[in-house]
């Protein structure tokens, strides 16, 4: 009988004691929800199609140069892959481009002018906020201060100034061109900075941002640094 009571008296302790250990395990590991509203998530889910659809467009653009290669006759292999470094050369910031665009003044504020506040240089966070800003628009090109920016660029602070590409940006005023594909998307990038918070940030520093209507024409100089072939080299015709 005594037996009976103490394995019976085991097995509620056990019971319990595997309750209280799983309550203990949940408090310690709460299930992580995602919190963020309706909104946010319809957001990031249009940035993940959105990427995706820029994903698909390179395959497609990658299909087609090397159909474009196995179609070609040999002698004209040359011209095609020349065409091929010509527009990766382009992608990749080192040539002069035009197109539509817009024009973008840095300017000391009215308020800092009238009350001699003194300027020195734009903060390399601010600058790289208003990049990171302009960057949610595809297919854009860049120049800042007369600097090409591309994803090959830095902003960095060297000396107490801050620098693009190492070469330092000069005291407010300085422009700011970007160049879009085409007329309506620089428009679109014209109202959406028109509209953007980042005046806020340029204020709180004792600068404004003058943004110029979109233009058809605008030129945009390439990054002046040439790519160094370290370890590509020319084989002779029979190899």
């Amino acid at each position: 009988m005594k037996k009976r009571i103490n394995m019976k008296f085991t097995l509620v302790l056990l019971l319990i004691g595997f309750m209280i250990a799983v309550q203990y395990n949940s408090l310690e590991n709460p299930e992580k929800r995602d919190t963020r509203d309706i909104w946010a998530i319809r957001q990031e889910l249009a940035e993940e199609k959105k990427m995706h659809v820029e994903l698909l467009s390179e395959v497609r653009e990658l299909d087609r140069t090397i159909s474009s290669y196995r179609s070609l006759e040999e002698t004209s292999a040359g011209q095609a892959l020349k065409e091929t470094v010509d527009k990766l050369r382009e992608k990749a910031g080192t040539t002069d481009i035009v197109g539509p665009g817009i024009v973008i003044e840095v300017r000391p504020s009215a308020e800092s002018v009238a009350y001699g506040i003194p300027i020195t240089s734009i903060s390399s966070d601010l600058l790289t906020r208003f990049v990171n800003d302009v960057n949610r628009f595809k297919g854009i090109d860049m120049e800042i201060d007369g600097k090409r920016y591309n994803i090959l660029s830095s902003i960095r602070v060297i000396n107490g100034y801050t620098s693009v590409n190492g070469l330092n940006v000069s005291t407010p005023p300085f422009t700011i061109k970007i160049i879009s594909q085409t007329v309506t998307d620089s428009e679109k990038l014209y109202n959406y900075l028109l509209a953007s918070s980042i005046h806020d940030d340029f204020y709180l520093d004792n600068l404004v941002l003058d943004i110029h209507p979109p233009e058809e024409d605008i030129m945009i100089r390439g990054w002046p640094e040439q790519f160094e072939n370290l370890y590509l080299n020319e084989l002779s015709k029979g190899d």
